[in-house]
């Protein structure tokens, strides 16, 4: 199946509302067996995080929830549904990201990635992150625990 180019689809990027959380779930509970609940979510939205959500339609596709603080950003989660990957939406998601986190004149964004997800690894390299540190045995896994590495964004100054 030969998947259309991004620029194709008509993607919409939207603040995530309640409503939407059962669909940001199902992405969530296929991506991961130990991932977000929906009160991870639902204590975002109440703080006023920063929580997006890229549609196609009316169907949830992907998703990302941005903590600022002080100088710094830190993006705690982002998904895609696996029947929309490689479409440039992780991307969209990421450019979004960084966008709100130079507007808001912070200095560095930070995440941490399950060591395994090579993935997601290669994604935040593409936007320059780089490896600062490694939590052990930091995410629950089938076979036990597994190190979560910490990655960091310097940006420029604004």
């Amino acid at each position: 199946m030969t998947q259309q180019p991004f620029a194709a689809e008509p993607w919409q990027l939207q603040l995530m509302s309640e409503m939407q959380l059962e669909q940001v779930m199902a992405i969530e509970s296929r991506a991961s067996a130990f991932g977000w609940s929906i009160g991870n979510f639902q204590d975002c939205l109440r703080a006023q995080y920063g929580a997006w959500v890229v549609c196609a339609g009316a169907r949830v596709v992907g998703y990302a929830v941005l903590r600022l603080a002080a100088d710094e950003a830190e993006l705690l989660n982002i998904g895609v549904d696996a029947a929309y990957r490689r479409r440039g939406i992780a991307r969209l998601l990421m450019r979004h990201l960084l966008a709100i986190a130079c507007a808001a004149r912070t200095r560095q964004v930070l995440l941490e990635v399950r060591a395994s997800n090579a993935p997601a690894q290669a994604l935040y390299a593409r936007f320059g992150f780089v490896q600062i540190g490694r939590r052990r045995d930091y995410y629950r896994a089938h076979d036990g625990r597994e190190d979560a590495l910490v990655l960091a964004l310097t940006l420029k100054d604004h």
